[in-house]
């Protein structure tokens, strides 16, 4: 099946006690058993459930087949995938990696005895250098956030598949449908379900995926020892969501082009980081491993004036923190997405204070366009 067909018909879709077009919210704790001798397939919604099981097989079908994990939140899907690795172990992580993964690693997984170095991933070579005796994970975003740097997913896991090492995909930003990680030879991606996937600022989710037996087995164990699980409701509705993915890309990368275009011809701007202008030093890089540049521009304005101005004034564009939603969200990473690092780290990797995200959503992209020159624009309203 086509991807249009899969978002609509993939995984379980239709109930088998009743026949509705949708699996229902199977809004239980527990499972009656008719035998002691052999429980049934669903016992305790922990371990189990339909609704989310559903999810769970249409994202892992989406990625191309392997084994989907549905959490509480993309935090949560992370999380649980860095419980794969065991004290003394290292791992070689982007460097402008989003914020909240940045301070999971240096506050959290450190005092376990899990040390991360930071490198820029843009280098094949400056991620192979980085890799010890002790490396037993590498974890990439690309398209990255803020700064959509490009990484070579290919040349990545051909290194870390001869190492035995992990190799982990933060996705959220191309979502199965522009990128497969899992096809260029990664182990497991990593997604925010909150973000495009469920494409309606109304469900918080994560997922993991992973197309080997072995690293499922231990991710399911994992999730479920770990219990930090998707309910049914919210599974039902990141359901709902999914069956219009590729029609929300299509327009929001349609609009993104444009959007971005125009920005790198706005005089109070300074720079546009898109991997759909082919200015961005990742440009051919991303085309060969993507299909599209996806539905986020990051941009640099001339003062922080013009940067307060645009977050404050935008009438269309909501000044919030996330992404991916139908309506457009601008943020700013330094005080949102990114506000875990540290000024000085922040800065040293490129996230100033003047960096703005914009996720392009539903809208029309001229009115858009109109909205950002009126919030720049000099003087008062």
């Amino acid at each position: 099946m086509k991807f249009a067909t899969k978002v609509i018909h993939g995984g379980d879709t239709i109930d088998p006690l009743t026949g509705a077009i949708g699996i229902p919210v199977y809004q239980t704790s527990t499972f009656r058993q008719s035998s002691v001798d052999h429980f049934g397939k669903y016992d305790y919604a922990r371990s189990g459930n339909p609704s989310r099981e559903a999810l769970e097989k249409c994202i892992a079908e989406l990625e191309g087949g392997g084994s989907a994990f549905a959490f509480a939140s993309g935090m949560a899907a992370i999380s649980s995938a860095l419980l794969l690795f065991s004290p003394g172990d290292h791992l070689v992580v982007c460097d402008d990696v989003y914020g909240g993964t940045y301070r999971v690693l240096t506050k959290l997984f450190s005092r376990l005895g899990i040390e991360s170095t930071f490198v820029d991933a843009t280098s094949v070579d400056s991620v192979a250098s980085a890799i010890r005796p002790e490396t037993k994970g590498i974890y990439l975003e690309t398209p990255s956030n803020p700064l959509l740097k490009i990484t070579d997913l290919k040349g990545v896991a051909e290194i870390a598949r001869r190492l035995g090492i992990i190799t982990l995909v933060d996705n959220t930003f191309m979502t199965p449908y522009l990128q497969r990680p899992l096809e260029l030879g990664c182990d497991i991606v990593l997604y925010s379900g909150t973000k495009f996937l469920n494409g309606h600022s109304d469900v918080i989710c994560g997922f993991a995926v992973t197309g080997s037996s072995e690293l499922a087995s231990r991710l399911g164990f994992i999730q479920n020892c770990f219990g930090a699980i998707l309910g049914p409701q919210d599974s039902f509705l990141a359901m709902r969501g999914i069956k219009t993915l590729k029609v929300r890309m299509d327009q929001s990368v349609r609009s993104a082009q444009v959007i971005a275009e125009w920005l790198s011809s706005c005089g109070k701007v300074s720079r546009v980081h898109y991997p759909g202008l082919e200015s961005h030093p990742g440009y051919e890089l991303h085309k060969r491993q993507a299909d599209a540049p996806g539905g986020v521009i990051s941009f640099e304005l001339d003062s922080p004036e013009t940067t307060r101005k645009l977050l404050e004034r935008s009438r269309l564009s909501a000044f919030a923190v996330s992404l991916g939603g139908v309506e457009s969200i601008i943020s700013h990473p330094a005080k949102m997405s990114h506000a875990a690092l540290p000024k000085g780290e922040r800065e040293r990797k490129g996230i100033t204070d003047t960096l703005v995200r914009l996720s392009v959503g539903l809208e029309d992209r001229y009115d858009l366009i109109a909205d950002i020159e009126q919030a720049i624009a000099d003087g008062t309203d």
